[in-house]
């Protein structure tokens, strides 16, 4: 009876032991499967930029490279040849570190499950282990892709809804007012209004990041019921005259909308650029199109000198001379006019942090992120998701000329004596103009900020004064974690014991002043009446 009871124990083990076996590897088969086709997908997103570089250079070269002198041919390919060198050195370091630390996260609950497995011949920890794996590739390669496709209908302002008036429109841009998101919250017609000018290259929509969230830069000004507009590119593909517009088009639009603003509510526009946006509105305000429309003036991590870049200036300048030319990144399209192409541009822009960037670098960090994530919480939130689905969908080309302006402040500096290294109008850009036009100034910038380094937004406080506000972490942190109104860093408030505000709270501050301003001149007014009446019947 105890040898048939033995037997059976023997045999229901090593069935168990079996059944394990084969659930680890199929698992490992799984995890392998997933894996590849996962960095299959990362890979092929990255190149596909790569293969329309390629179409552009040899477009490009095919005549350029009969007219050039050879020698100077060789030297710039050698160049070029240097650069690439270094990219792929980089991309392999950076390859190497995220595997590494991906490998230093797992290897705890490998060493276990081998350890029981060579020295128990159990393969219960192993098949657990393994599964964490295959369910980890598969979180990436499939569930991440879902829940940023279904963050869709939450991201961005999604104007086709109605939610938000349309107040203006020119050949070129749109321009809409910001409903609150909040449903209590109502705007103040007599407050003053701001006007606020996205970026061409990171689209509109990361300013209306998660609105329902409470997660929106814009939405930030809407819900203090302030009048809050802004500028919104029209459809790029099917607006011939965006696809050609120059400076000045850029500038004479923003006035015409600046004069309805002002037209609506009686107080000037706080002007208010986001990035590349700011560096626009920058240049519009030195023209002198806006005077008497505009002021106060709002900066967010823009890049006012682009070759006091630490990573893009950098990247530039290792190019050769040759290839740091805007006809490599120069799209045709059907109806022949050129353009740059936004998909290429936001290439370089990985490309100059490419050891971050590289599909396999990129694989690993988002795996880590489900790997690290605790036991039961949400394996995607919606900021990440949001935030993917942001880089993945928000790309547009962009108009020849207005590239040409970022191409210049990233390879001209501002002048000794305090001019833009460009002008419109005929007329030059001197940042003196804002100190003349006493303009307050709120410029801000992101600490960790690796596309808009510090010194690139501080640039103009070597000629003039303007307040300077930092932000924790990133290049979108103010319009993603800093909009949320219970942040550390709220817009709306000051913070770090009231040494800095945010741009909302500089805002309201200049429309309190405005509005005790006329209060106190009506008061004088009224005086003055009373008095005079009195004389009168004295």
């Amino acid at each position: 009876m105890t040898d048939e009871k033995q037997t059976g124990n023997k045999t229901g083990d090593l069935s168990e032991v079996i059944g394990d076996g084969a659930a680890t590897l199929g698992n490992l088969l799984s995890a392998f499967q997933t894996h590849m086709a996962g960095i299959t997908k990362y890979t092929t997103d990255f190149f596909i930029p790569y293969v329309l570089a390629v179409n552009y250079f040899q477009r490009v070269e095919s005549t350029r490279l009969y007219k050039e002198n050879p020698q100077d041919s060789k030297d710039a390919y050698m160049g070029l040849l240097e650069n690439n060198l270094e990219l792929m050195t980089r991309s392999l370091d950076g390859s190497t570190q995220m595997m590494l630390a991906y490998l230093q996260n797992e290897v705890d609950g490998f060493a276990e499950a081998a350890k029981q497995l060579l020295f128990d011949f159990n393969f219960s920890k192993m098949k657990t282990f393994t599964a964490r794996q295959a369910d980890l590739m598969n979180s990436v390669v499939n569930g991440y892709p879902e829940a940023i496709a279904a963050i869709e209908p939450e991201y961005g302002f999604h104007f086709e809804r109605g939610e938000h008036a349309k107040v203006d429109e020119t050949d070129r841009f749109l321009l809409y007012r910001i409903a609150p998101s909040l449903p209590n919250v109502e705007t103040r017609q007599d407050a003053k209004p701001v006007l606020i000018i996205p970026p061409y290259v990171l689209g509109a929509n990361i300013l209306g990041f998660l609105p329902g969230e409470q997660r929106s830069y814009a939405h930030c000004f809407a819900n203090q019921g302030i009048p809050t507009y802004i500028r919104i590119l029209k459809p790029f593909d099917a607006t011939p005259a965006l696809q050609v517009m120059t400076g000045e088009e850029d500038a004479l639009d923003t006035q015409r909308f600046c004069e309805t603003i002002l037209k609506s509510h009686g107080k000037p526009v706080t002007l208010n650029g986001y990035c590349q946006g700011g560096y626009n509105a920058l240049c519009t305000l030195l023209s002198g199109r806006l005077d008497g429309l505009v002021d106060a003036f709002i900066t967010c991590v823009s890049p006012m000198d682009g070759t006091r870049s630490k990573g893009l200036a950098h990247f530039l300048s290792r190019l050769p001379k040759r290839f740091n030319d805007l006809a490599y990144g120069t799209k045709i399209l059907p109806n022949g006019n050129e353009v740059a192409d936004g998909q290429l541009m936001g290439w370089v822009y990985k490309l100059k942090s490419i050891d971050q960037e590289i599909p396999a670098a990129m694989f690993f960090r988002d795996v880590l992120m489900f790997a690290r994530s605790k036991p039961g919480a949400q394996k995607v939130n919606k900021t990440a998701a949001a935030l993917n689905y942001w880089l993945q969908n928000d790309r547009s080309d962009l108009p020849m000329e207005i590239t040409r302006i970022s191409y210049i402040a990233y390879n001209t500096p501002i002048t000794s004596d305090g001019c833009l290294p460009l002008g419109l109008f005929g007329g030059k850009l001197d940042l003196n103009r804002i100190k003349e036009k006493k303009i307050p100034w709120l410029i801000c910038y992101g600490t960790h900020d690796d596309l808009v380094e510090k010194e690139t937004a501080l640039a103009p406080l070597d000629f003039i004064e303007a307040e300077v506000t930092p932000f924790p972490k990133g290049h979108v942190a103010i319009a993603t974690s800093w909009s949320a109104p219970d942040s550390a860093c709220a817009l709306h408030t000051r913070f770090e014991n009231g040494k800095y505000r945010g741009p909302v709270r500089f805002h309201m501050d200049l429309d309190d002043a405005l509005t005790k301003k006329s209060s106190l001149g009506a008061n004088t007014k009224s005086s003055k009446s009373v008095t005079t009446k009195a004389g009168k019947e004295r």
